[in-house]
């Protein structure tokens, strides 16, 4: 192999090691335990409705009348995301794994419902930072309940 090609693989080992070289052994499997309720470690790689912390932050996911009816419509949606599959469900907190296309990177995307309000928490599984993903899939879910009606906008 000349330089040429071993210098083009370069960016590519890169990236691959800023994406996967920062995790740590105990994130690479979801331990079961709803993390929903907690705020974000200290990773760039999570939000949180509960996270007061700017980089970690999500606005309140207020319901409308609606949208406190529509339960299940927002599971469904959620299952829309890209990569998503449905993990774990109870009466009112269900958690989704989104895998991504590429890399296979498996993240947690959790709802709970409380009252008349969506608690909403997104993390990656592994790495340091996400590059926005996980802000990025909140968003995403955010304009589908818009869309919907099934946000307040009080």
């Amino acid at each position: 192999m000349n330089k040429q090609h071993r210098f083009r693989f370069i960016p590519f080992i890169t990236m691959l090691a800023l994406l996967t070289g920062c995790g740590s052994p105990d994130s690479a499997s979801h331990s079961g335990t709803a993390k929903v309720n907690q705020p974000c470690g200290g990773k760039p790689n999570c939000v949180s409705t509960l996270d007061s912390r700017e980089e970690h932050n999500l606005a309140p996911f207020i319901l409308s009348s609606e949208g406190i009816e529509q339960w299940q419509h927002i599971e469904e949606m959620a299952l829309s995301l890209p990569g998503a599959s449905l993990a774990t469900k109870t009466d009112h907190y269900f958690r989704v794994e989104c895998t991504s296309k590429v890399f296979q990177f498996v993240d947690d995307f959790e709802v709970k419902k409380q009252a008349n309000q969506l608690v909403v928490r997104s993390e990656s599984r592994i790495g340091y930072s996400d590059f926005g993903v996980n802000r990025n899939r909140a968003d995403s879910f955010r304009a589908m309940l818009e869309k919907a009606g099934y946000l307040s906008h009080k």
